[in-house]
């Protein structure tokens, strides 16, 4: 397994990491899967509040308990459940973030979290506060680095203004190449790391039917599973061709991929052990659809 900088924080992360919400309600059953990854060398876990309720975090907190110097443990807040379980509601506001921190530790069973990003993000929201909270949890030892997870270039844009985020989460895959127009070379240039997700693009690029996908077309989506396979032929498998296309950019630190099975867990780390792909194989990927462009939040 590579190891990659986290932004220019000293954080070394697995450039393969677990996306923890897929994980089951069994307890006994998670951590002998996030042990195995762990076990494999992957050493990002990435959860949040929101999932489950709080639950995944819990799932997650029972599994490293005990191994916890060996994980980097990674989180999200800013959706609020409310009181009757109906639904969430976006509180980007400092006094949330500093409430829901101590949840989140308490659930994860530690007393700080090596990343604690913000789940989501709009103009419209009170950024400075935002910030200040983050600020504030860094100062206290509560949290090492923070970031946030958005795709919105607009936000991304004032956050590189105005804060110190290690990263940005956000989709990249051969079906959504819209972060190549506006925040890739943008966040290079800071040194700040990207933690990518939807590196199948929900499967579509790893075997599952092909449907319209963003603004592709079912037959555009199926062409570029097309030629995944073809160039899986040479690689291994069509896994480890979608990630490996997503790990040739330089400022993304680690491919999130969502780990429930055992098999989803053996494709991650096959994904890990993959060949480079060779110029002419990501000129075949590329070609094979036209890349896409944000319509919104430009």
């Amino acid at each position: 397994m590579k190891y990659n900088q986290l932004g220019k924080s000293p954080i070394q992360v697995s450039e393969i990491s677990f996306g923890c919400m897929s994980l089951g309600a069994g307890h006994t059953a998670n951590a002998a899967l996030l042990h195995q990854a762990l076990d494999a060398g992957i050493t990002l876990f990435d959860t949040a509040d929101l999932y489950d309720k709080g639950e995944n975090e819990v799932t997650v907190g029972k599994a490293f308990r005990g191994r916890r110097q060996e994980v980097i443990l990674a989180s999200k807040v800013g959706n609020q459940w409310r009181p009757d379980g109906s639904g969430w509601d976006w509180n980007p506001s400092k006094a949330y973030i500093l409430q829901a921190v101590e949840h989140s530790l308490r659930r994860l069973q530690t007393d700080y979290l090596d990343l604690y990003q913000l789940h989501g993000g709009t103009l419209e929201d009170p950024i400075d506060e935002t910030i200040e909270a983050f600020e504030l949890l860094r100062e206290q030892g509560k949290i090492r680095e923070y970031g946030i997870s958005s795709i919105r270039p607009n936000v991304i844009r004032e956050y590189v203004r105005k804060s110190n985020i290690a990263s940005v989460m956000m989709q990249y895959n051969l079906l959504d190449r819209r972060p190549e127009e506006a925040s890739l070379n943008l966040l290079g240039e800071h040194q700040i790391s990207v933690l990518a997700r939807g590196s199948y693009a929900q499967g579509l690029l790893a075997g599952k039917p092909a449907k319209a996908y963003l603004s592709y077309s079912a037959e555009e989506v199926q062409r570029a599973a097309q030629a995944v396979q073809q160039v899986a032929e040479r690689v291994g498998s069509t896994a480890q061709v979608a990630v490996g296309l997503v790990l040739e950019q330089p400022v993304i630190a680690s491919a999130v991929l969502g780990i429930r099975t055992d098999q989803q867990l053996h494709e991650a780390i096959r994904a890990g052990q993959r060949q480079p792909l060779t110029p002419a194989e990501l000129e075949t990927l590329r070609q094979a659809i036209p890349d896409n462009r944000y319509e919104q939040h430009r």
